[in-house]
C-alpha cells in the first residue's frame, strides 16, 4: 500500500501518460508552426507554450516519480507523424477532435485551469482547421465527392447487372458505359453550373465605364446615392458616401487630375469579390475524378474475371476506396474520420446490395 499522501501506482501511470502526451503535443504544435508564417505561426507557438506549461505541471506533480520518458499515446504519435509528413490541414482537423476529448474534465488530479485550457485549445484548433479547410475545400472536396460518386454509382450498376445473370463481357461493357455516361454527365453539369454562375456575376457587375458619368450628374439631385442604395446601403449612408464622392470629384477637377488616374475613382464600382473558375477546368476535373472512381469496380472484369470472382474483388477494392474517401470527408468536416469512413462504406455497399436484388429479380422475371 502507498504511504498516506503519496500517489498510487494508478495515479503515477496516469500522470506519466499525461506528461508524455503534453510533451508530444507541444512538439507537434511547434512542428506545425515551423511550416507556417505570420499570425498562424504565432498562434501555434502560443499553443505549444501552453502545452509546455501543462507538461511542467505534471512533471512537478510527479516529483521523484517522474521516471524515464515514456511514449505518448498512439493517437498523439500518429498526429506527430502527420505533422512531419503532410503539414497542418489534416493534422489540425484531427487535432480538433483530439482536443475535444479532454481527459482532465473528469480527473480530480488535474487543475481546473488545465482543463479549461484544453477546452479553449479545442476552439483555437477548430478555427485554425477551418482556415485550412477553406483553402482546400473547393477543388479537393470536389475531387473527393466526384470520385466517391463514381465508386458508388458504378459499383451499384456492375453488381446490379451481375444479379441478372449476364456474362463478364456484358458486365464490363455495362461498367464502361456507366463510367462514360456518368463522367460526361458530371462534366456537363459542372460546365453549365460554373458558366451560369459566371453569367450571374457578370449581370451583377457594374458597367466598367459607369464612373465616367459622375461629372455630368446633378449634384443636388444626388442620383449617385440611388446606386449605393440599390447595392444594399441605407439611405443616410448612401447620401453621405455620394456627397463624399462628389467632393473628391470636385477636388480632382480643381487640381486637374484625370479621373482615369484617380487612385480611388473606380473602387465604388468594384465587381463582386467572388471568384469563379474556368468552366472547362471544372468540367475536366469532374470528368476525371468521376471516371477514376468508376474505373475501380470494373478493374477485375478488365482482366477477365468471372462474374462472381470479379464482383467479390470489385467489392473489396471499392470498400477500401470508400473507407478512404469517407475518412477524408470526415477530416474535412471536422468529424471523427473512422465514423464517416464506416458510414460511407455502409452507404456504398447498401446501394450495391439494393441494385443486386433488383437485378436478381429482373433476371428471374426475364428468365
Amino acid at each position: 500500500m502507498p504511504i498516506k499522501g503519496e500517489p498510487t501506482r494508478a495515479q503515477i501511470n496516469r500522470w506519466r501518460r499525461y506528461l508524455a502526451n503534453e510533451r508530444a503535443e507541444a512538439a507537434l504544435y511547434r512542428e506545425l508552426a515551423r511550416k507556417k508564417t505570420g499570425e498562424e505561426r504565432e498562434i501555434l507557438e502560443a499553443l505549444a507554450d501552453s502545452e509546455a506549461r501543462h507538461e511542467k505541471f505534471w512533471r512537478e506533480k510527479l516529483g521523484d516519480y517522474v521516471g524515464f520518458p515514456r511514449q505518448p499515446d498512439l493517437n498523439t504519435r500518429f498526429l506527430g507523424f502527420l505533422a512531419r509528413r503532410f503539414g497542418s490541414v489534416f493534422t489540425l482537423a484531427l487535432m480538433q477532435t483530439a482536443e475535444a476529448r479532454n481527459p482532465y474534465v473528469k480527473d480530480e488530479d488535474a487543475s481546473p485551469q488545465i482543463a479549461a485550457d484544453e477546452r479553449i485549445h479545442a476552439e483555437v484548433v477548430r478555427g485554425l482547421a477551418a482556415r485550412g479547410r477553406e483553402k482546400i475545400s473547393g477543388n479537393f472536396r470536389a475531387a473527393v465527392f466526384g470520385a466517391n460518386d463514381g465508386l458508388v454509382s458504378n459499383l451499384a450498376l456492375v453488381v446490379g447487372i451481375m444479379g441478372s445473370g449476364v456474362s463478364s463481357n456484358l458486365i464490363l461493357l455495362t461498367g464502361i458505359s456507366g463510367l462514360l455516361a456518368g463522367a460526361l454527365s458530371m462534366a456537363a453539369g459542372e460546365y453549365v453550373s460554373v458558366t451560369s454562375q459566371r453569367e450571374l456575376l457578370e449581370a451583377s457587375t457594374p458597367h466598367p465605364k459607369a464612373h465616367k458619368l459622375l461629372p455630368s450628374l446633378d449634384v443636388n439631385a444626388n442620383e449617385l446615392a440611388l446606386v449605393y442604395r440599390a447595392r444594399g446601403m441605407g439611405e443616410k449612408e448612401a447620401d453621405d458616401k455620394a456627397k463624399a464622392e462628389f467632393s473628391r470629384m470636385a477636388l480632382e477637377q480643381a487640381i486637374g487630375l484625370d479621373r482615369e488616374d484617380s487612385p480611388g475613382g473606380e473602387t465604388i464600382w468594384a465587381s463582386p469579390s467572388e471568384v469563379v473558375g474556368s468552366p472547362w477546368a471544372a468540367a475536366s476535373s469532374s470528368f476525371l475524378f468521376f471516371a477514376g472512381g468508376a474505373l475501380i469496380p470494373i478493374i477485375p472484369f478488365i482482366f477477365g474475371a468471372s462474374p462472381l470472382v470479379g464482383a467479390v474483388i470489385a467489392m473489396v477494392l471499392v470498400s477500401l476506396a470508400l473507407l478512404g474517401t469517407g475518412g477524408v470527408v470526415g477530416v474535412l468536416s471536422g468529424k471523427p474520420p473512422l465514423t464517416r469512413a464506416l458510414r460511407q462504406l455502409l452507404i456504398g455497399l447498401g446501394a450495391a446490395a439494393i441494385t443486386y436484388l433488383l437485378g436478381l429479380a429482373f433476371g428471374t422475371v426475364i428468365g
